[in-house]
């Protein structure tokens, strides 16, 4: 297989593998490294590169699933579920690894701010591609604490930043990687050519 060809097959079997999907077996360092250095390869206008990402792992895994459990039950006194709660606290333990995906406004604010979260959007995706070639198993969730305002500080982000959500990590439990479902990208694209 050529280079393109490899590039091809890489985007075309990316999945998301859900943490029930994962083995318990740690993931290298090493490759978690690469993952965010591919990231920080991403397109990005003005070069503001928005991306700031915390790794939790380890003892960290139980830090942030504290966090989470913490801060649902502060903001749900009247309305508090055992089993959300139990699930914000737990999800991260299933991990090997989880990335906070943070978007930074630069203070010139120069970049419309859509296009800094399509940056760091671009940043995971480069991510995600990474850990397929290595058939990692991970997946991306906007879930938990994501839009919680009072949450930007525990993940190192400011007033302007934004918490796009986390990206779970495991090592997968089947070698038998799932199959893409996809419509026909000709129902999805219009060629003007005159």
């Amino acid at each position: 297989m050529n280079f393109i060809e490899a590039v091809n097959e890489i985007i075309a079997t990316r999945r998301s593998i859900y943490t029930n999907m994962f083995s318990g077996e740690q993931v290298d360092d090493k490759i978690i490294e690469k993952m965010l250095d591919n990231a920080n390869w991403a397109p990005t206008h003005k070069l503001t590169e928005p991306w700031r990402f915390v790794v939790f792992k380890g003892d960290g895994l139980t830090k942030l699933g504290d966090f989470q459990g913490d801060i649902y039950k502060q903001r749900n006194k009247d309305a508090f579920k055992e089993e959300t709660y139990l699930k914000l606290k737990n999800k991260p333990l299933e991990c090997s690894h989880v990335i906070a995906i943070g978007m930074h406004r630069d203070e010139q604010q120069s970049v419309p701010e859509v296009e800094e979260i399509c940056a760091t959007a671009c940043a995971v995706q480069n991510m995600w591609l990474t850990a397929s070639a290595h058939k990692i198993g991970c997946y991306w969730s906007t879930g938990g604490v994501t839009f919680y305002e009072e949450a930007k500080p525990f993940f190192g982000l400011g007033e302007n930043d934004l918490l796009l959500g986390f990206l779970y990590i495991g090592m997968p439990k089947s070698e038998k990687w799932p199959a893409g479902k996809r419509k026909p990208v000709e129902d999805k694209v219009k060629w003007v050519t005159g």
